[in-house]
């Protein structure tokens, strides 16, 4: 499990730094309906952002995540993943997700990102939007995915999402299919992480630098999978540095 339940994104809120927020659905090119979750930021910055959750989809982790980017400037839309097999709805706690997983598809799941991405350049129609993918574990690997996508993309965030071997859905390995790679890639790693060792790393890099893609792979030594999580406090510097990351990314490519 890349979470907890009662886990949160390891980042300090910024009062009064969002518009507004709502729960919404998506309609993917597909016919596909999928729950989604929208924040506004109050003061954008021209960056706008589509989260990828974990195997749990849609769950109250990734609608605070989705807050902290509208506080700082970037407008944010949290997609789920489950709307062909489990229905419209965030997930709550004690969902058994596995079987959805299991039969997500990388053609529905390319559709709903595609949805995701469309509405998030829907949200400031004075101005067009950079915008950015970030995904974590399950969604870290479709978010180096999504790069491949056509979608016009300022770049690309994977949080432990493993780049090599096979994946669920039949997605493709993203080392294999760097040379797709449309826009700049920020890796960021566990260096702990079992699932994802230095080698797999060095692969996916190996395989960007061939490609021609710009790209930023970190790996936080003794880090666990997961470690960017407020609960885990053992590895608060790591997350904080994480974080920064995120944002000098976006910041640089907005």
């Amino acid at each position: 499990m890349c979470f907890d339940h009662d886990s949160r994104p390891p980042i300090r809120p910024i009062a009064g730094g969002a518009l507004d927020s709502r729960d919404i659905t998506l309609t993917a090119a597909d016919g596909n309906r999928l729950t989604a979750f929208e924040a506004k930021a109050a003061e954008a910055s021209g960056a706008a952002i589509v989260i990828l959750p974990d195997v749990r989809g849609l769950h109250d982790y990734y609608v605070e995540l989705a807050m902290r980017f509208a506080e700082n400037g970037i407008d944010a839309v949290a997609i789920d993943w489950f709307g062909r097999t489990a229905g419209l709805g965030r997930r709550e706690e004690g969902f058994e997700y596995m079987p959805h997983v299991n039969a997500t598809t990388w053609p529905g799941i390319s559709a709903d990102i595609a949805a995701g991405a469309a509405h998030a350049r829907t949200l400031r129609p004075e101005r067009a939007a950079s915008l950015f993918t970030i995904g974590f574990c399950f969604g870290g690997r479709m978010t180096f995915l999504s790069a491949t996508l056509g979608l016009e993309l300022a770049g690309a965030i994977g949080f432990y999402g493993p780049p090599v071997g096979p994946g669920r859905g039949g997605s493709p390995a993203p080392a294999d299919v760097a040379d797709q790679i449309e826009s700049p890639i920020l890796g960021l790693f566990g260096g702990a992480d079992p699932g994802i060792p230095p080698p797999a790393i060095d692969e996916f890099e190996s395989s960007l630098e061939r490609a021609g893609v710009e790209h930023r792979l970190i790996a936080y030594p003794n880090a666990p999978h997961s470690f960017f999580d407020r609960k885990a406090a053992d590895y608060k510097e790591e997350s904080e540095q994480a974080w920064a990351e995120v944002l000098g990314f976006i910041r640089a490519h907005t």
